[in-house]
């Protein structure tokens, strides 16, 4: 959790209605960005977006004001299918654990991306496992 922090903090943070609720309040330091089909959805802290359109026009503004390129989007699997044709990096962090649940990064094309860095961890004293950061740069840019 702490090198998702560190990777997110004073960024906006974009995510599903989803992983908003799995993670339970907004995350401090961050702009956090809601994507939701639920007109009737309001969460005190959050922006809530219709789309994934408005919620990356949103979050460029933000970047922007913050004096960062970078927008962090966070979960889960539609939003991370739904951008991945329009980032030009990935911060991706594999955790070498096979845990329940139905979220999955999509498959990473390597014609389309080249890691650029990777990095191993040991499992922390607040972790339930070794993870991996790998850092991939889009191969064309758009």
């Amino acid at each position: 959790m702490a090198h998702f922090r560190s990777a997110t903090f004073g960024r906006p943070v974009v995510m599903g209605r989803k992983t908003y609720i799995s993670i339970g309040k907004p995350l401090a330091g961050r702009t956090n960005i809601v994507v939701s089909r639920a007109p009737s959805f309001s969460a005190a802290g959050v922006l809530v977006a219709p789309s994934i359109e408005t919620a990356l026009t949103i979050a460029r503004g933000d970047a922007l004001r913050r004096g960062t390129d970078e927008i962090a989007v966070i979960g889960g699997a539609d939003l991370f299918r739904d951008t991945l044709a329009v980032a030009d990096r990935l911060l991706i962090t594999w955790v070498q654990l096979d845990p329940e649940g139905d979220t999955r990064f999509p498959p990473i094309d390597k014609e389309a991306w080249n890691e650029i860095s990777r990095a191993d961890y040991p499992r922390g004293e607040d972790d339930d496992a070794t993870f991996t950061v790998s850092l991939y740069a889009r191969r064309v840019p758009h």
